[in-house]
């Protein structure tokens, strides 16, 4: 593959990439980074906007041959490709373990009317969520359980954090993500478009198996998943058309956020995709 274009970290378009770690640098530029083969992958499919959302990859010397298939993708999709050394990867990647491919793409967040114009089914809020990594498995799941949609609040963290896009393992690019929305707009406009509203609670009046034998998750839902610490206030609880608790079996003291919402989410798949499934309408 030749010599590395790039063989000093000291390169202005290594810095450019290096200050995306940050995310005053990600807002100002409207770019993050994405790591690693599955990510990249996705991102070389994606565009936004219209436009190819990766806009540059650097990758190592044997990460360009083990992943010449990405790489080749990369440049069809018009992302400007540097062969570089592995310090240099070492240098802009946030892992410990670099896997060779860093990507740096446009940010890729839709408006949340384009959203509820699009009369989402099934749609995760995220509200004063603060741990990134929560954030991308939330993200994750609501992808595999076919969600139309995720909306992460004005209290919550970042979407481009390197560690939430870590965690989503690609799902960024699947799905629309609107952020910045104050849960109180989300909540109100979800309603206005004929979405029930789900508040997930440990201490929910409504159990989660009664909810599914009732038939009352076939319809349209949006499930609100609050912090990781102290759950949903109470104001935030007083806005969903119900408060719904995963129920516990086992003596466990309680479910972590994205085990949680994985449970709710598939419950509201499920109960979408197969009616008789779930006793809908029983």
């Amino acid at each position: 593959m030749g010599t590395p274009e790039l063989i000093s970290p000291r390169s202005p378009r290594v810095a450019a990439a290096r200050r995306l770690a940050r995310r005053n640098f990600r807002g100002k530029e409207r770019r993050f980074l994405a790591e690693g083969p599955q990510a990249v992958r996705e991102a070389a499919a994606h565009r936004t906007g219209g436009e190819p959302t990766l806009t540059e990859l650097f990758a190592t010397v044997e990460a360009a041959e083990r992943y010449a298939d990405i790489v080749a993708a990369a440049r069809e999709a018009g992302a400007r490709v540097h062969l570089a050394a592995e310090e240099v990867i070492e240098d802009v990647s946030t892992t410990v373990t670099p896997q060779g491919l860093v990507g740096v793409c446009r940010f890729l967040d839709s408006p949340f009317a384009e959203i509820i114009a699009a009369r989402p089914r099934l749609v995760a809020v995220l509200s004063h969520v603060r741990d990134p990594g929560n954030a991308g498995t939330v993200l994750r799941c609501a992808d595999a359980a076919g969600a139309d949609a995720v909306v992460l609040t004005d209290a919550s963290v970042d979407l481009y954090n390197p560690k939430a896009v870590r965690a989503s393992v690609g799902s960024h690019f699947h799905l629309p993500v609107a952020v910045g929305v104050p849960v109180e707009d989300a909540v109100r406009g979800l309603k206005e478009a004929g979405v029930r509203v789900l508040a997930a609670d440990g201490a929910g009046e409504h159990d989660l198996d009664a909810e599914l034998d009732a038939g009352a998750m076939g319809g349209p839902t949006a499930w609100i998943f609050g912090n990781e610490a102290w759950g949903l206030p109470e104001e935030t609880r007083a806005l969903a058309d119900a408060v719904v608790r995963v129920p516990l079996h086992g003596r466990a003291e309680s479910l972590n956020l994205a085990t949680a919402a994985a449970v709710c989410l598939y419950a509201s798949a499920r109960a979408q995709r197969s009616a008789g499934g779930c006793r809908a309408g029983a």
